[in-house]
């Protein structure tokens, strides 16, 4: 036994089994540094980026500290994204799979407060949401927090760049004096500093560097005139052919010009911004995580939050100013086991910020020219999937195997022309081979699902 495995630490019984069957033998640096310090009650800093495993180790502090027998809030955890919520929440149930009745509840906008009130009135344990929603709990008087002994921060400098930072002083200020508090920051500037002194009690402080092993993470840099830029990513990508693409720009105006103009190339592009309704956010977000959208271009306040998974390559743009941003621009490619891809675009102007990235790494740049890279095919880079819609979502009771029944029986669907199915509360997206997508729709959209008819469409113009 050793100090990194999760036998080692004072676990429930129910809570260790359930890791065993996970998979989960040893913990991640993040884990390892700061669980040990949580399991024993300590207020705690920890400086680590996302997809280190920072929220099973917060995950299984809070799971340890419930009294399952008590139906009230004992947890808060506060994310600045609804997408990081959903997340949090669905790790949650799976490491307490083995506890038995552990309630967790989102409280995120973008969907009716009025069923997550009579899920509270009902009763949960755990609460994850985000800071606007939370408050509107909070004030509505359905939300009542006087239970609570443990609160989590999550991407706490993301928060408070979002704005965020008055709405987590209202909701703290509802909790209990005597708990437990935990800060998760992938930076800790000082207006982190500020805020941790003024909300957690003689806190542990944890750092893992947000350095990403160099062998997983391919890094080439490209040196290019200012003009050229937009033109340089049509390059890349049409050199590279990655089938899924996160570009990064620091303007909202450029993520923009460039949709254009990779759209213009019959490159399926879309724009992630702060301008989208949370319906059309997520409906993005489901076109680029099952390949129905071959390039994601969003600004870093666009992007926070985003945990995805299989990503082909990273492109930055434009790049930041911020070291410790573009380490987390480019951690986003290469997770788990899977090689990993970034590139990045620099004029003269940024070299100064290219020689503070080379510095902060603490190796060489590597350098490459355009005029090096060939088209690898004739063809422009088209996302494989397209995304069909039905009007019909989990108060249908539709399930995943209820749509591919359907596909694959009453429309005629060969099993690998369905890819992921994803289903929210009022619709279902399905990813479609796109090559017969179109053909198909009339069988498609004909077909009946338990029983019943629903209207269908794509997500995209053919």
């Amino acid at each position: 036994m050793t100090h990194t495995a999760f036998s080692s630490l004072p676990l429930l019984p129910a809570l260790q089994d359930n890791l065993h069957g996970l998979g989960f033998a040893r913990m991640t640096p993040i884990q390892a540094r700061s669980l040990p310090l949580i399991l024993e009650g300590r207020d705690l800093i920890a400086q680590a980026k996302t997809g280190s495993g920072k929220t099973a180790a917060f995950g299984l502090g809070v799971l340890q500290n419930l009294d399952v027998g008590r139906l009230a809030p004992q947890a808060l955890v506060i994310c600045p994204t609804r997408e990081l919520a959903d997340q949090v929440a669905q790790e949650l149930r799976r490491l307490a799979r083995l506890v038995p009745n552990v309630k967790v509840l989102t409280l995120c906008g973008g969907v009716a407060a009025r069923p997550q009130a009579e899920s509270l009135g009902r009763g949960v344990h755990v609460v994850v949401g985000t800071p606007g929603r939370i408050q509107d709990h909070l004030a509505r008087g359905s939300l009542d927090l006087s239970a609570l002994n443990t609160l989590v921060l999550d991407e706490a400098d993301r928060m408070v760049d979002m704005g965020f930072h008055d709405d987590i002083v209202a909701i703290v200020s509802h909790c209990p004096t005597r708990r437990q508090t935990l800060l998760f920051s992938a930076t800790y500037p000082d207006n982190i500093r500020k805020l941790s002194a003024r909300f957690l009690r003689n806190p542990a402080e944890v750092k893992v560097e947000a350095q990403h092993d160099a062998s997983r993470i391919e890094q080439i840099f490209y040196e290019i005139d200012e003009r050229e830029r937009l033109d340089a990513v049509v390059r890349l990508l049409a050199h590279f052919r990655p089938v899924s693409t996160l570009a990064f720009c620091n303007t909202k105006i450029r993520s923009h010009e460039l949709v254009e103009r990779l759209q213009s190339e019959g490159i399926r592009a879309q724009a992630l911004n702060g301008d989208l309704e949370q319906r059309e956010r997520d409906e993005i977000l489901i076109q680029f995580a099952n390949q129905s959208c071959a390039v994601l271009v969003a600004t870093d306040v666009a992007a926070r939050g985003l945990d995805i998974q299989d990503l082909g390559a990273v492109i930055n743009v434009d790049i930041t100013k911020d070291t410790e941003v573009h380490v987390h621009r480019i951690g986003r490619s290469g997770r788990g086991e899977q090689k990993g891809l970034a590139l990045s675009l620099c004029s003269p102007d940024e070299m100064r910020w290219a020689d503070l990235i080379e510095r902060y790494q603490g190796a060489p740049l590597k350098w490459a020219g355009l005029r090096s890279l060939r088209p690898k095919s004739g063809r422009a880079l088209q996302a494989p999937m397209t995304t069909l819609c039905i009007q019909g979502g989990k108060k249908d009771k539709l399930r995943p195997g209820d749509l591919l029944g359907a596909l694959t029986g009453d429309a005629g669907l060969a099993f690998e022309q369905v890819g992921k199915i994803h289903i929210t509360e009022f619709s279902a997206y399905v990813a479609l081979d796109r090559q017969i997508a179109q053909q198909a729709f009339a069988r498609i959209s004909n077909c009946t699902i338990k029983g019943r008819r629903f209207r269908m469409r794509f997500l995209e113009e053919f």
